[in-house]
Protein backbone atom coordinates (compact mmCIF):
# COMPACT_ATOMS: atom_id res chain seq x y z
CA UNK A 1 0.00 0.00 0.00
CA UNK A 2 3.17 2.79 0.28
CA UNK A 3 6.46 2.56 -0.64
CA UNK A 4 7.62 4.93 1.93
CA UNK A 5 11.12 3.38 3.70
CA UNK A 6 10.24 4.37 6.77
CA UNK A 7 6.90 2.85 7.11
CA UNK A 8 8.19 0.05 5.77
CA UNK A 9 11.39 -0.53 7.99
CA UNK A 10 9.03 -0.03 10.77
CA UNK A 11 6.94 -2.43 10.10
CA UNK A 12 10.19 -5.19 9.55
CA UNK A 13 11.55 -4.05 12.66
CA UNK A 14 8.21 -5.13 14.38
CA UNK A 15 7.77 -7.80 12.60
CA UNK A 16 11.21 -9.20 14.02
CA UNK A 17 10.78 -8.07 17.69
CA UNK A 18 7.54 -9.36 17.89
CA UNK A 19 6.95 -12.48 15.34
CA UNK A 20 3.43 -12.07 14.08
CA UNK A 21 1.90 -15.08 11.71
CA UNK A 22 0.66 -12.29 9.40
CA UNK A 23 0.66 -8.65 8.60
CA UNK A 24 -2.68 -7.13 7.33
CA UNK A 25 -2.82 -3.98 6.15
CA UNK A 26 -6.09 -1.40 6.99
CA UNK A 27 -6.90 0.41 3.78
CA UNK A 28 -10.15 1.97 5.31
CA UNK A 29 -13.05 0.26 3.19
CA UNK A 30 -15.93 -0.61 4.50
CA UNK A 31 -15.99 -3.95 3.03
CA UNK A 32 -12.71 -4.73 5.51
CA UNK A 33 -13.98 -3.36 7.99
CA UNK A 34 -17.25 -5.48 7.83
CA UNK A 35 -15.38 -8.01 7.76
CA UNK A 36 -13.18 -7.33 10.46
CA UNK A 37 -16.63 -6.42 13.02
CA UNK A 38 -17.83 -10.24 11.82
CA UNK A 39 -14.51 -11.34 12.90
CA UNK A 40 -14.58 -10.21 16.34
CA UNK A 41 -17.65 -11.05 16.93
CA UNK A 42 -16.61 -14.54 16.03
CA UNK A 43 -13.83 -14.28 18.25
CA UNK A 44 -15.88 -13.43 21.30
CA UNK A 45 -14.19 -9.57 21.19
CA UNK A 46 -17.31 -7.82 20.65
CA UNK A 47 -21.10 -8.87 20.83
CA UNK A 48 -23.57 -7.67 18.28
CA UNK A 49 -26.20 -5.45 19.64
CA UNK A 50 -29.88 -5.77 18.53
CA UNK A 51 -29.59 -4.39 14.68
CA UNK A 52 -32.96 -3.20 14.39
CA UNK A 53 -32.68 -0.73 17.65
CA UNK A 54 -28.75 -0.03 17.52
CA UNK A 55 -27.61 -0.40 13.83
CA UNK A 56 -24.06 -0.83 13.41
CA UNK A 57 -23.48 -0.90 17.33
CA UNK A 58 -21.36 -3.50 19.08
CA UNK A 59 -20.29 -4.16 22.99
CA UNK A 60 -17.22 -5.11 23.98
CA UNK A 61 -15.71 -5.81 27.78
CA UNK A 62 -12.12 -5.15 28.60
CA UNK A 63 -10.29 -7.46 31.10
CA UNK A 64 -11.60 -6.03 34.57
CA UNK A 65 -7.60 -5.05 35.51
CA UNK A 66 -7.93 -2.49 32.41
CA UNK A 67 -10.49 -0.52 32.86
CA UNK A 68 -8.89 2.86 32.42
CA UNK A 69 -6.06 5.20 31.32
CA UNK A 70 -3.53 4.77 34.02
CA UNK A 71 -1.37 7.70 34.68
CA UNK A 72 0.81 5.48 37.14
CA UNK A 73 2.00 3.63 34.29
CA UNK A 74 2.31 6.27 31.88
CA UNK A 75 5.78 7.69 31.25
CA UNK A 76 7.45 10.89 28.95
CA UNK A 77 10.85 9.61 28.24
CA UNK A 78 13.36 11.94 27.23
CA UNK A 79 17.25 12.51 27.32
CA UNK A 80 17.05 14.86 30.73
CA UNK A 81 14.53 14.69 33.48
CA UNK A 82 14.03 18.31 33.72
CA UNK A 83 12.72 17.90 30.01
CA UNK A 84 9.57 15.93 30.94
CA UNK A 85 9.18 16.16 34.58
CA UNK A 86 8.14 17.11 37.45
CA UNK A 87 4.42 16.92 36.35
CA UNK A 88 5.19 13.96 33.90
CA UNK A 89 6.39 10.13 35.33
CA UNK A 90 9.99 10.34 33.46
CA UNK A 91 11.86 7.53 32.31
CA UNK A 92 15.59 8.10 30.43
CA UNK A 93 14.73 7.16 26.67
CA UNK A 94 17.55 4.18 26.03
CA UNK A 95 16.69 2.64 29.44
CA UNK A 96 12.70 2.63 27.94
CA UNK A 97 13.68 1.59 24.85
CA UNK A 98 15.67 -1.33 26.12
CA UNK A 99 13.08 -2.35 28.72
CA UNK A 100 10.03 -2.19 25.99
CA UNK A 101 12.08 -4.57 23.75
CA UNK A 102 12.71 -7.12 26.10
CA UNK A 103 8.70 -6.63 27.02
CA UNK A 104 7.56 -7.15 23.42
CA UNK A 105 9.78 -9.54 22.16
CA UNK A 106 7.67 -12.30 20.74
CA UNK A 107 4.47 -11.14 22.13
CA UNK A 108 2.65 -11.59 18.93
CA UNK A 109 3.74 -15.03 18.21
CA UNK A 110 0.04 -16.68 16.71
CA UNK A 111 -1.50 -13.18 16.62
CA UNK A 112 -1.94 -10.33 13.26
CA UNK A 113 -0.15 -7.40 13.03
CA UNK A 114 -2.66 -4.93 12.12
CA UNK A 115 -0.90 -1.86 10.36
CA UNK A 116 -3.22 1.33 10.82
CA UNK A 117 -2.62 4.39 8.91
CA UNK A 118 -4.51 7.57 10.22
CA UNK A 119 -4.86 10.74 9.81
CA UNK A 120 -5.57 12.98 13.11
CA UNK A 121 -7.60 15.62 11.11
CA UNK A 122 -8.96 15.97 7.92
CA UNK A 123 -6.89 14.15 5.58
CA UNK A 124 -4.36 16.70 3.55
CA UNK A 125 -5.37 19.82 5.79
CA UNK A 126 -1.84 21.12 6.31
CA UNK A 127 -3.36 21.28 10.05
CA UNK A 128 -2.81 17.44 10.08
CA UNK A 129 -0.64 15.23 11.19
CA UNK A 130 -0.08 11.23 10.43
CA UNK A 131 0.55 8.55 12.39
CA UNK A 132 1.15 4.80 11.57
CA UNK A 133 -0.07 2.40 14.60
CA UNK A 134 1.06 -1.47 14.77
CA UNK A 135 -1.25 -3.23 16.74
CA UNK A 136 -2.20 -6.93 17.16
CA UNK A 137 -5.86 -5.83 18.65
CA UNK A 138 -8.71 -5.66 16.11
CA UNK A 139 -10.35 -3.71 18.75
CA UNK A 140 -8.24 -1.18 18.37
CA UNK A 141 -8.52 -1.30 14.42
CA UNK A 142 -12.16 -0.89 14.81
CA UNK A 143 -12.01 2.29 17.82
CA UNK A 144 -9.36 3.66 15.47
CA UNK A 145 -10.92 3.25 12.82
CA UNK A 146 -14.13 6.04 14.17
CA UNK A 147 -11.91 8.47 16.11
CA UNK A 148 -9.41 8.73 13.51
CA UNK A 149 -9.46 8.92 10.04
CA UNK A 150 -7.68 5.04 8.15
CA UNK A 151 -6.73 3.47 4.84
CA UNK A 152 -4.99 3.64 2.18
CA UNK A 153 -5.63 8.05 1.67
CA UNK A 154 -3.82 8.44 4.30
CA UNK A 155 -0.64 7.22 2.92
CA UNK A 156 -1.21 9.16 -0.11
CA UNK A 157 -1.39 11.67 0.96
CA UNK A 158 1.89 10.71 3.57
CA UNK A 159 4.15 10.22 -0.03
CA UNK A 160 7.69 9.84 1.44
CA UNK A 161 6.93 11.79 4.66
CA UNK A 162 7.17 11.55 8.37
CA UNK A 163 4.68 9.96 10.77
CA UNK A 164 4.33 9.50 14.32
CA UNK A 165 5.09 6.02 15.14
CA UNK A 166 2.91 3.76 17.31
CA UNK A 167 3.49 0.30 18.40
CA UNK A 168 1.04 -1.59 20.53
CA UNK A 169 -0.02 -5.23 21.62
CA UNK A 170 -1.86 -6.04 24.39
CA UNK A 171 0.52 -8.78 25.54
CA UNK A 172 -0.51 -10.81 28.77
CA UNK A 173 -2.86 -7.90 29.89
CA UNK A 174 -0.51 -7.94 32.79
CA UNK A 175 -0.91 -4.61 35.33
CA UNK A 176 3.19 -5.26 36.30
CA UNK A 177 3.58 -5.12 33.25
CA UNK A 178 1.82 -2.62 31.70
CA UNK A 179 3.48 0.31 30.44
CA UNK A 180 2.72 3.78 27.86
CA UNK A 181 5.37 5.33 26.64
CA UNK A 182 5.58 8.08 25.41
CA UNK A 183 9.27 9.67 23.22
CA UNK A 184 7.94 13.32 22.05
CA UNK A 185 11.70 13.60 20.63
CA UNK A 186 11.49 10.41 18.38
CA UNK A 187 7.52 11.55 17.19
CA UNK A 188 7.16 7.49 19.40
CA UNK A 189 4.54 5.89 21.40
CA UNK A 190 4.83 2.30 22.40
CA UNK A 191 1.97 0.86 24.49
CA UNK A 192 1.76 -2.39 26.05
CA UNK A 193 0.05 -5.11 28.14
CA UNK A 194 -3.69 -2.92 28.15
CA UNK A 195 -6.72 -3.01 25.55
CA UNK A 196 -8.32 -0.04 26.90
CA UNK A 197 -9.58 2.93 24.95
CA UNK A 198 -7.22 5.89 25.98
CA UNK A 199 -4.33 3.56 26.58
CA UNK A 200 -4.09 2.22 23.31
CA UNK A 201 -6.20 4.47 20.87
CA UNK A 202 -2.93 5.79 20.35
CA UNK A 203 -4.28 8.91 18.20
CA UNK A 204 -6.41 9.91 20.79
CA UNK A 205 -4.39 11.61 24.26
CA UNK A 206 -1.28 9.78 23.38
CA UNK A 207 -0.88 11.30 19.91
CA UNK A 208 -3.04 14.68 19.53
CA UNK A 209 -2.44 15.86 23.29
CA UNK A 210 1.48 14.58 24.39
CA UNK A 211 3.17 14.27 21.22
CA UNK A 212 1.28 17.16 19.84
CA UNK A 213 1.93 19.34 22.61
CA UNK A 214 5.77 18.82 22.17
CA UNK A 215 5.17 18.93 18.22
CA UNK A 216 3.06 22.23 18.83
CA UNK A 217 6.19 23.86 20.94
CA UNK A 218 8.62 23.29 18.49
CA UNK A 219 6.88 23.94 15.25
CA UNK A 220 4.87 27.01 16.62
CA UNK A 221 1.27 26.11 17.40
CA UNK A 222 -0.61 24.69 20.20
CA UNK A 223 -2.06 21.07 20.84
CA UNK A 224 -5.04 21.62 23.66
CA UNK A 225 -7.48 19.54 25.29
CA UNK A 226 -9.90 21.73 24.43
CA UNK A 227 -13.52 21.85 23.38
CA UNK A 228 -14.29 23.97 20.87
CA UNK A 229 -18.18 25.15 19.96
CA UNK A 230 -19.89 27.39 17.38
CA UNK A 231 -22.47 29.71 18.37
CA UNK A 232 -24.87 30.95 15.61
CA UNK A 233 -26.87 34.30 16.20
CA UNK A 234 -30.19 34.92 14.40
CA UNK A 235 -28.67 36.63 11.80
CA UNK A 236 -26.70 33.86 11.00
CA UNK A 237 -23.30 34.71 12.11
CA UNK A 238 -21.30 32.04 14.21
CA UNK A 239 -18.71 32.66 16.58
CA UNK A 240 -15.91 30.15 17.85
CA UNK A 241 -15.18 28.97 21.05
CA UNK A 242 -12.91 27.05 22.57
CA UNK A 243 -12.58 25.55 26.25
CA UNK A 244 -10.61 23.33 28.43
CA UNK A 245 -12.11 22.14 31.87
CA UNK A 246 -10.55 19.29 34.02
CA UNK A 247 -12.87 16.43 34.40
CA UNK A 248 -16.12 16.15 36.18
CA UNK A 249 -16.82 19.76 35.17
CA UNK A 250 -19.33 19.33 31.86
CA UNK A 251 -16.85 19.17 29.16
CA UNK A 252 -19.04 17.13 26.88
CA UNK A 253 -22.60 18.99 27.96
CA UNK A 254 -20.95 22.63 26.95
CA UNK A 255 -19.64 21.01 23.80
CA UNK A 256 -23.20 20.28 22.88
CA UNK A 257 -24.94 22.66 24.28
CA UNK A 258 -28.84 22.66 23.49
CA UNK A 259 -29.47 26.43 23.94
CA UNK A 260 -32.69 27.30 26.58
CA UNK A 261 -36.02 27.65 25.09
CA UNK A 262 -35.62 31.74 25.54
CA UNK A 263 -32.81 31.75 23.11
CA UNK A 264 -34.49 29.20 20.77
CA UNK A 265 -37.09 30.71 20.00
CA UNK A 266 -35.36 33.75 18.43
CA UNK A 267 -32.88 31.88 16.49
CA UNK A 268 -29.95 30.99 18.61
CA UNK A 269 -27.92 27.78 17.72
CA UNK A 270 -25.20 26.13 19.58
CA UNK A 271 -22.57 23.63 17.28
CA UNK A 272 -19.69 21.48 18.18
CA UNK A 273 -16.97 20.99 16.52
CA UNK A 274 -15.03 18.93 18.64
CA UNK A 275 -15.60 17.74 22.51
CA UNK A 276 -11.86 16.82 23.53
CA UNK A 277 -9.20 17.88 21.48
CA UNK A 278 -8.21 21.54 19.59
CA UNK A 279 -5.62 21.93 17.53
CA UNK A 280 -4.83 25.66 17.01
CA UNK A 281 -2.76 27.75 14.36
CA UNK A 282 -1.86 31.34 13.32
CA UNK A 283 -4.15 32.34 10.65
CA UNK A 284 -3.25 34.48 7.61
CA UNK A 285 -5.35 37.33 9.46
CA UNK A 286 -3.32 37.07 12.66
CA UNK A 287 -6.19 35.08 14.63
CA UNK A 288 -6.21 31.83 15.98
CA UNK A 289 -7.86 29.29 14.00
CA UNK A 290 -8.55 25.90 15.57
CA UNK A 291 -9.35 21.95 14.29
CA UNK A 292 -10.48 18.83 15.92
CA UNK A 293 -8.15 16.29 15.20
CA UNK A 294 -10.77 13.53 15.85
CA UNK A 295 -13.32 12.16 13.67
CA UNK A 296 -15.14 10.59 16.95
CA UNK A 297 -15.93 10.62 19.88
CA UNK A 298 -14.84 8.56 23.01
CA UNK A 299 -17.55 9.54 25.87
CA UNK A 300 -17.78 8.43 29.05
CA UNK A 301 -21.31 6.67 29.50
CA UNK A 302 -22.66 6.29 33.02
CA UNK A 303 -24.84 10.11 33.03
CA UNK A 304 -25.33 10.26 29.55
CA UNK A 305 -29.30 11.05 28.65
CA UNK A 306 -32.17 12.40 27.27
CA UNK A 307 -32.03 15.54 29.83
CA UNK A 308 -28.08 15.72 30.95
CA UNK A 309 -27.25 15.83 26.99
CA UNK A 310 -29.85 14.48 24.42
CA UNK A 311 -27.00 15.36 21.80
CA UNK A 312 -24.77 12.76 22.98
CA UNK A 313 -26.81 9.98 23.71
CA UNK A 314 -28.23 10.67 20.22
CA UNK A 315 -24.70 10.23 18.76
CA UNK A 316 -24.64 6.56 20.00
CA UNK A 317 -27.54 5.01 18.40
CA UNK A 318 -25.69 4.09 15.06
CA UNK A 319 -22.36 2.27 14.60
CA UNK A 320 -21.42 2.37 18.07
CA UNK A 321 -18.61 0.42 19.74
CA UNK A 322 -20.08 0.33 23.48
CA UNK A 323 -17.18 -0.66 25.70
CA UNK A 324 -18.41 -1.91 29.25
CA UNK A 325 -21.59 -1.36 30.07
CA UNK A 326 -24.73 -3.41 30.79
CA UNK A 327 -25.98 -5.95 28.35
CA UNK A 328 -29.85 -6.34 28.20
CA UNK A 329 -30.75 -9.76 27.54
CA UNK A 330 -33.71 -9.26 26.78
CA UNK A 331 -33.60 -6.81 23.54
CA UNK A 332 -29.89 -6.89 22.55
CA UNK A 333 -29.02 -3.46 23.95
CA UNK A 334 -27.20 -1.58 26.35
CA UNK A 335 -27.92 0.34 29.52
CA UNK A 336 -25.87 2.17 31.91
CA UNK A 337 -26.06 4.30 35.11
CA UNK A 338 -27.83 7.52 34.82
CA UNK A 339 -29.06 6.12 31.81
CA UNK A 340 -32.86 5.78 32.63
CA UNK A 341 -35.27 4.41 35.50
CA UNK A 342 -35.40 1.22 33.91
CA UNK A 343 -32.31 -1.20 34.33
CA UNK A 344 -33.11 -4.65 33.03
CA UNK A 345 -34.81 -6.89 34.31
CA UNK A 346 -32.21 -9.62 32.48
CA UNK A 347 -29.08 -8.56 32.11
CA UNK A 348 -25.52 -8.82 32.05
CA UNK A 349 -23.20 -6.54 33.81
CA UNK A 350 -20.03 -5.20 32.27
CA UNK A 351 -17.99 -7.88 33.98
CA UNK A 352 -19.83 -10.40 31.91
CA UNK A 353 -22.03 -11.99 35.33
CA UNK A 354 -25.85 -11.86 35.20
CA UNK A 355 -27.20 -8.71 36.60
CA UNK A 356 -30.53 -6.94 37.12
CA UNK A 357 -31.07 -3.29 38.64
CA UNK A 358 -32.10 -4.63 42.63
CA UNK A 359 -29.07 -6.38 42.97
CA UNK A 360 -27.23 -5.43 46.32
CA UNK A 361 -23.31 -6.06 47.52
CA UNK A 362 -22.59 -8.14 51.31
CA UNK A 363 -22.99 -4.15 52.51
CA UNK A 364 -26.35 -3.56 50.83
CA UNK A 365 -25.43 -0.99 48.39
CA UNK A 366 -26.29 -1.20 44.51
CA UNK A 367 -24.08 -3.10 42.10
CA UNK A 368 -23.64 -1.31 39.13
CA UNK A 369 -24.37 -2.72 35.77
CA UNK A 370 -21.73 -0.45 33.86
CA UNK A 371 -18.26 0.43 34.71
CA UNK A 372 -18.47 4.03 35.80
CA UNK A 373 -15.50 4.53 33.28
CA UNK A 374 -17.42 2.87 30.55
CA UNK A 375 -17.45 4.16 27.21
CA UNK A 376 -18.96 4.99 23.34
CA UNK A 377 -16.57 5.11 20.24
CA UNK A 378 -19.15 6.99 18.30
CA UNK A 379 -18.97 8.57 14.81
CA UNK A 380 -19.02 12.36 14.96
CA UNK A 381 -20.87 12.35 12.33
CA UNK A 382 -23.82 10.79 14.04
CA UNK A 383 -23.83 14.08 16.11
CA UNK A 384 -27.08 16.38 15.24
CA UNK A 385 -25.62 19.42 16.50
CA UNK A 386 -22.33 19.13 14.50
CA UNK A 387 -20.69 22.06 13.11
CA UNK A 388 -20.70 22.55 9.39
CA UNK A 389 -17.35 23.43 9.46
CA UNK A 390 -16.06 20.26 11.43
CA UNK A 391 -14.69 19.01 7.77
CA UNK A 392 -12.73 22.69 7.21
CA UNK A 393 -8.97 22.01 6.59
CA UNK A 394 -8.26 25.48 7.59
CA UNK A 395 -10.46 25.15 10.90
CA UNK A 396 -12.52 28.20 12.88
CA UNK A 397 -11.48 31.44 13.57
CA UNK A 398 -11.38 31.53 17.75
CA UNK A 399 -13.18 34.30 19.76
CA UNK A 400 -12.68 33.43 23.11
CA UNK A 401 -10.59 31.39 24.89
CA UNK A 402 -12.40 29.63 27.94
CA UNK A 403 -10.89 27.96 31.36
CA UNK A 404 -12.83 26.69 33.94
CA UNK A 405 -13.19 24.43 37.05
CA UNK A 406 -15.24 23.14 40.30
CA UNK A 407 -14.82 25.48 42.72
CA UNK A 408 -17.42 25.69 45.92
CA UNK A 409 -16.83 29.79 46.97
CA UNK A 410 -13.44 30.88 45.18
CA UNK A 411 -14.18 31.41 41.42
CA UNK A 412 -17.21 33.58 40.21
CA UNK A 413 -19.62 32.72 37.68
CA UNK A 414 -16.91 34.47 34.99
CA UNK A 415 -14.74 36.69 34.50
CA UNK A 416 -11.81 37.86 31.89
CA UNK A 417 -8.50 38.03 32.11
CA UNK A 418 -6.83 41.62 31.70
CA UNK A 419 -4.13 40.90 29.01
CA UNK A 420 -3.34 37.64 27.00
CA UNK A 421 -0.33 37.16 29.83
CA UNK A 422 -2.87 37.67 32.18
CA UNK A 423 -5.37 35.00 30.69
CA UNK A 424 -2.16 32.47 30.68
CA UNK A 425 -1.93 32.60 34.11
CA UNK A 426 -5.52 32.13 34.91
CA UNK A 427 -5.11 28.60 32.97
CA UNK A 428 -1.94 27.94 34.09
CA UNK A 429 -3.50 28.23 38.11
CA UNK A 430 -7.00 26.47 37.11
CA UNK A 431 -8.10 24.44 39.35
CA UNK A 432 -11.01 21.86 40.79
CA UNK A 433 -11.79 20.90 43.88
CA UNK A 434 -12.48 17.32 44.74
CA UNK A 435 -16.07 16.02 45.41
CA UNK A 436 -16.80 13.38 48.33
CA UNK A 437 -17.93 10.86 45.54
CA UNK A 438 -13.59 11.15 43.88
CA UNK A 439 -12.22 11.21 46.58
CA UNK A 440 -13.55 10.75 49.85
CA UNK A 441 -12.26 13.95 50.57
CA UNK A 442 -14.37 17.27 50.03
CA UNK A 443 -12.79 20.30 48.74
CA UNK A 444 -9.29 19.54 48.25
CA UNK A 445 -7.34 21.84 45.56
CA UNK A 446 -6.19 19.68 42.32
CA UNK A 447 -4.66 22.24 40.65
CA UNK A 448 -4.86 21.09 36.20
CA UNK A 449 -3.03 24.30 34.04
CA UNK A 450 -5.63 24.49 31.04
CA UNK A 451 -6.93 21.14 31.92
CA UNK A 452 -3.34 19.46 30.30
CA UNK A 453 -1.75 18.05 34.05
CA UNK A 454 -2.09 14.12 32.30
CA UNK A 455 -1.17 15.21 28.99
CA UNK A 456 1.59 17.91 28.24
CA UNK A 457 4.39 16.11 26.62
CA UNK A 458 7.11 18.08 27.80
CA UNK A 459 7.75 20.41 30.86
CA UNK A 460 5.09 21.84 32.28
CA UNK A 461 6.76 25.19 33.13
CA UNK A 462 8.35 25.42 29.01
CA UNK A 463 4.63 24.44 28.05
CA UNK A 464 3.26 27.60 29.80
CA UNK A 465 6.33 29.66 28.55
CA UNK A 466 5.41 28.51 25.11
CA UNK A 467 1.15 29.91 25.75
CA UNK A 468 3.34 33.46 26.13
CA UNK A 469 5.00 32.78 23.15
CA UNK A 470 2.05 32.35 21.30
CA UNK A 471 0.38 35.42 22.51
CA UNK A 472 3.19 37.10 20.74
CA UNK A 473 2.29 35.79 17.12
CA UNK A 474 -1.20 36.59 17.59
CA UNK A 475 -1.91 40.08 16.10
CA UNK A 476 -5.52 39.60 16.93
CA UNK A 477 -5.78 37.23 19.74
CA UNK A 478 -8.77 35.80 21.17
CA UNK A 479 -9.84 36.88 24.56
CA UNK A 480 -9.49 34.59 27.48
CA UNK A 481 -11.91 34.11 30.43
CA UNK A 482 -12.77 31.57 33.09
CA UNK A 483 -15.65 29.96 34.25
CA UNK A 484 -17.08 28.24 37.37
CA UNK A 485 -20.92 26.65 37.26
CA UNK A 486 -19.95 24.99 40.44
CA UNK A 487 -20.77 27.94 43.34
CA UNK A 488 -22.68 26.48 46.31
CA UNK A 489 -24.94 27.80 48.93
CA UNK A 490 -24.19 27.16 52.71
CA UNK A 491 -26.01 23.97 52.16
CA UNK A 492 -23.93 22.89 49.57
CA UNK A 493 -26.35 22.99 46.78
CA UNK A 494 -25.27 24.55 43.43
CA UNK A 495 -26.46 28.17 43.00
CA UNK A 496 -26.64 28.16 39.04
CA UNK A 497 -28.53 25.73 36.95
CA UNK A 498 -25.87 25.03 34.58
CA UNK A 499 -26.23 22.92 30.92
CA UNK A 500 -27.96 24.54 28.53
CA UNK A 501 -28.15 27.98 30.87
CA UNK A 502 -24.35 28.41 30.58
CA UNK A 503 -25.56 29.81 26.94
CA UNK A 504 -26.06 33.00 28.95
CA UNK A 505 -22.46 33.19 29.94
CA UNK A 506 -21.58 32.14 26.85
CA UNK A 507 -23.88 35.28 25.16
CA UNK A 508 -21.86 37.66 27.67
CA UNK A 509 -18.43 36.54 26.81
CA UNK A 510 -18.88 36.82 23.35
CA UNK A 511 -20.54 40.33 24.06
CA UNK A 512 -17.11 41.11 25.65
CA UNK A 513 -15.26 39.98 22.64
CA UNK A 514 -16.85 42.41 20.62
CA UNK A 515 -16.87 45.40 23.52
CA UNK A 516 -20.35 45.49 23.28
CA UNK A 517 -21.05 45.35 27.12
CA UNK A 518 -19.41 46.87 29.77
CA UNK A 519 -17.70 44.96 32.77
CA UNK A 520 -16.33 45.56 36.63
CA UNK A 521 -12.52 45.19 37.16
CA UNK A 522 -11.69 43.66 40.05
CA UNK A 523 -8.68 42.29 41.85
CA UNK A 524 -8.92 39.34 39.55
CA UNK A 525 -10.21 40.60 36.12
CA UNK A 526 -13.26 42.15 34.74
CA UNK A 527 -16.41 40.73 36.05
CA UNK A 528 -19.95 41.25 34.47
CA UNK A 529 -22.42 43.50 36.02
CA UNK A 530 -24.79 41.77 37.20
CA UNK A 531 -27.51 42.89 35.12
CA UNK A 532 -25.82 42.20 32.17
CA UNK A 533 -26.32 38.41 32.71
CA UNK A 534 -29.57 37.19 30.88
CA UNK A 535 -31.92 35.93 33.11
CA UNK A 536 -35.28 36.18 31.38
CA UNK A 537 -37.28 32.35 31.75
CA UNK A 538 -34.65 31.34 34.56
CA UNK A 539 -36.82 30.17 38.12
CA UNK A 540 -35.51 31.29 40.90
CA UNK A 541 -32.80 33.34 39.67
CA UNK A 542 -32.81 37.23 39.84
CA UNK A 543 -30.51 39.67 39.49
CA UNK A 544 -29.34 39.79 43.54
CA UNK A 545 -28.61 35.59 43.28
CA UNK A 546 -26.07 36.44 40.01
CA UNK A 547 -24.65 39.16 42.05
CA UNK A 548 -23.90 36.85 44.72
CA UNK A 549 -22.44 34.45 41.83
CA UNK A 550 -19.76 37.11 40.77
CA UNK A 551 -18.78 38.13 44.11
CA UNK A 552 -15.35 37.91 45.56
CA UNK A 553 -13.88 37.86 48.21
CA UNK A 554 -10.52 39.16 48.99
CA UNK A 555 -9.43 36.80 52.01
CA UNK A 556 -9.87 33.71 49.76
CA UNK A 557 -8.63 34.82 46.94
CA UNK A 558 -5.49 35.48 49.25
CA UNK A 559 -5.43 31.99 49.74
CA UNK A 560 -5.92 30.88 46.51
CA UNK A 561 -2.62 33.50 45.35
CA UNK A 562 -1.17 31.18 48.88
CA UNK A 563 -1.99 28.06 46.93
CA UNK A 564 -0.92 29.14 43.26
CA UNK A 565 2.95 29.91 44.74
CA UNK A 566 2.81 27.02 46.10
CA UNK A 567 2.00 25.12 42.96
CA UNK A 568 4.58 27.13 40.82
CA UNK A 569 7.16 26.39 43.35
CA UNK A 570 6.27 22.46 42.28
CA UNK A 571 7.23 23.22 39.20
CA UNK A 572 10.80 24.04 37.03
CA UNK A 573 11.48 26.55 34.40
CA UNK A 574 7.96 28.78 35.38
CA UNK A 575 8.23 32.12 32.66
CA UNK A 576 8.86 35.00 34.86
CA UNK A 577 5.97 36.79 32.99
CA UNK A 578 3.54 34.21 35.28
CA UNK A 579 5.83 34.93 38.58
CA UNK A 580 4.78 38.46 37.54
CA UNK A 581 1.33 37.68 37.33
CA UNK A 582 0.77 36.27 40.76
CA UNK A 583 2.63 39.07 42.38
CA UNK A 584 0.91 41.74 40.48
CA UNK A 585 -2.34 39.77 41.83
CA UNK A 586 -0.97 39.72 45.66
CA UNK A 587 -0.44 43.34 45.46
CA UNK A 588 -3.87 44.07 44.43
CA UNK A 589 -5.84 41.78 47.15
CA UNK A 590 -3.88 43.75 49.42
CA UNK A 591 -4.77 47.17 48.00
Amino acid sequence: MTSNKKVLAFIEETKALCDPKEVVWVDGSEAQLEAFRKQAVEEGILIKLNQDLLPGCYLHRTTQNDVARVEGRTYICSKNKDDSSPINNWMESGEAYDMLKKLFKGCMKGRTLYVIPYSMGAVGSKFSKIGIELTDSIYVVLNMAILSRVGRKVLDVLGDGDFVKGLHSYAELSEEKRYICHFPEDDTIISINSNYGGNVLLGKKCFALRIASYLGKTEGWMAEHMLILGVEYPNGETKYIAAAFPSACGKTNLAMLIPPEVYKKKGYKVWCVGDDIAWIRVGADGRLYAVNPENGFFGVAPGTNEKSNPNALHTTQKNTIFTNVAYNADNGTVWWEGLDKNPPKNGIDWKGNPWNGDMKDAEGKPVKGAHPNSRFTAPAVNCPCLSKEFENPDGVPLSAIVFGGRRAKTAPLVYQSTSWNNGVFVGSSMASETTAAATGAVGVVRRDPMAMRPFVGYNMGDYFAHWIEMGKKVKNPPKIFNVNWFRTDDEGHFIWPGFGDNMRVLEWILARCEDKVDAVETPIGYVPKAEDINIEGLDGITVDTVKGLLEIDKNTWKEEADGIEKFYGELTRVPQELKDELAALKKRLDA
